[in-house]
């Protein structure tokens, strides 16, 4: 994995919604997140409470200096939810859109993570 590795969103005080969807580049996209954090890119946190409009959810959004998306297709749940919440979503990462394929099997292998993770970094460092 990438290792000391800085995202190029520029603030100590990023969230990190990620899709959670029904595949395995949606449960990928969770992962990602996940691994994001626990690498200090930002806080992970709860799509889903976006969308039923958590009170304080909501306010550690909007308290959020920025918003990365990460969602597995171009279906765009995590996006889309945060958009009709009001939230601009400064970047955003489609897991299938980096050369993973989407399919049902949700018993992810730590060397898809890994890629995932990886070509997350790359995108994130290239915008």
């Amino acid at each position: 994995m990438v290792e000391d590795t800085k995202c190029s969103c520029g603030s100590a005080n990023v969230a990190i919604f990620p899709c959670v969807g029904a595949s395995n580049v949606g449960q990928l996209s969770n992962k990602v997140a996940i691994e994001l954090e626990q690498q200090n890119f930002g806080n992970l946190m709860c799509t889903v409470g976006i969308g039923a409009r958590a009170p304080g959810l909501m306010k550690s959004a909007e308290a959020s200096e920025r918003i990365i998306a990460i969602d597995g297709c171009p279906v765009n749940c995590a996006r889309k939810t945060l958009e009709l919440a009001g939230f601009k979503v400064d970047r955003h990462i489609v897991i299938s859109e980096l050369g993973i394929k989407k399919n049902k099997d949700k018993n992810l292998k730590d060397n898809e993570i890994s890629e995932a993770l990886e070509k997350t970094l790359e995108k994130l460092q290239s915008e």
